[in-house]
């Protein structure tokens, strides 16, 4: 097999308005019970994605408990937005929010960096042109 990066590195943030840190505090940890916004994940089939956190190269996973379940990273980032809790999402699509002051990130030292995607496809000494141009095209350079 063959693995080739299409991607780069994806790191994820906490983030919540400056109006939900206001009245709650940031949390000190990732374990802080405060409410926060679930996110379901389709490739985790025993349930709700937990979130991924690392400390000193240690990696761990923190279950959160809420009202509100959303099944989309959009309408998350809009309830952070809206002050409703916070949500664990893709940095890169916050960042704009960020800069902008209509998000704060919280637990940064803990919000691990993930490897960008790879595709991964077999070894064949004579691939196909077609199959050759579509791997140069999703090369991550």
């Amino acid at each position: 097999m063959v693995a080739m990066r299409i991607g780069p590195d994806v790191s994820y943030s906490v983030v919540a308005s400056p109006d939900y840190l206001e009245r709650h505090g940031p949390p000190s940890n990732p374990q802080d019970r405060r409410p926060q916004l679930r996110q379901p994940s389709a490739s985790n089939v025993r349930g709700l994605y937990a979130r991924e956190f690392e400390r000193d190269g240690r990696g761990f996973s923190v279950r959160v408990e809420g009202q509100l379940t959303l099944s989309n990273i959009a309408p998350a980032i809009d309830a952070a937005l809206d002050g409703i809790g916070l949500a664990y999402v893709p940095t890169d699509l916050v960042l704009q929010h960020v800069e902008r002051g209509r998000l704060r990130q919280v637990l940064s030292d803990w919000c691990p960096t993930f490897q960008g995607y790879h595709l991964y496809y077999p070894s064949r000494r004579n691939p196909s042109p077609a199959f050759s141009a579509f791997v140069d095209a999703f090369r991550h350079r």
